[in-house]
């Protein structure tokens, strides 16, 4: 089917809810809609909304904010160099916050202060530490703590998936709205019909549409991860199978 505007879909889910705009108001819609989105982000990532940005450490401190709209981080590259980023950067390991905190022996964490004790160099882990809320800023995607504490001002690039706009700001259509159009549709419906409080059967047959459009939609994106124009574009040649 064709993807949906914002316009487009409020009617759709007014028409199959039988419910007008008295009681599902723009703002009822809307909710469906956030509700809906975040939904889908976290089910199924997309490749679409991959984002990387480079930033340096500050040296002597062992926390980082994660960037303005985070969802979710991919991974950390940091680079032995306080200028660039021209060589081959090192993947920090995902450890658990108390790991590092042994790690670097700061027995409080990354709530208290830089000790003498504090085990300094070029950062070889990192683990996701609170403050995570609505991420809409800097202050708000949460931080992250590094280990050991960089004696540096080493480069680093963070690769994350960010929260991506929704269909409510880019009414004209959305990455979701126009490839899973369907599931968004489904995913509103299932929203609907709690808000409704039933019937139980309706909520019960779109949340199973939302989900068999899901593993199609999460198929698409697996293939798209495995196919580029270079495997795609390779010649097969058929190879022959020894005589027997």
């Amino acid at each position: 089917m064709a993807g949906y505007t914002y316009s487009s879909l409020t009617d759709d889910i007014r028409n199959y809810t039988e419910v007008d705009s008295n009681v599902f108001t723009a703002a009822v819609i809307n909710r469906f809609l956030e509700n809906a989105e975040h939904r889908i982000n976290l089910d199924c990532p997309m490749d679409s909304d991959r984002i990387q940005a480079q930033a340096q450490f500050a040296a002597n401190f062992n926390t980082i904010t994660m960037p303005k709209g985070t969802l979710f981080v991919r991974g950390i590259q940091v680079f032995n160099s306080t200028t660039a980023v021209t060589e081959q950067g090192v993947w920090l390991e995902r450890r658990d916050q108390t790991f590092i905190s042994e790690y670097i022996g700061e027995a409080t964490g990354p709530e208290g202060g830089q000790t003498g004790q504090d085990v300094k160099g070029l950062p070889k882990y990192y683990a996701m530490f609170g403050g995570a809320t609505t991420g809409t800023s800097t202050a708000t995607s949460g931080a992250i703590y590094i280990g050991p504490t960089p004696d540096q001002n080493y480069q680093y690039i963070i690769h994350y998936n960010a929260v991506p706009t929704g269909l409510e700001t880019n009414t004209a259509g959305t990455y979701i709205s126009n490839y899973f159009p369907q599931g968004l549709l489904y995913a509103c419906l299932v929203e609907a019909f709690m808000f409704l409080k039933g019937p139980n059967d309706l909520l019960t047959l779109y949340e199973n549409r939302y989900k068999n459009e899901l593993q199609k939609f999460a198929a698409m994106q697996i293939g798209r991860r495995r196919r580029d124009d270079y495997t795609d574009g390779t010649i097969r040649l058929p190879i022959e199978s020894a005589p027997q």
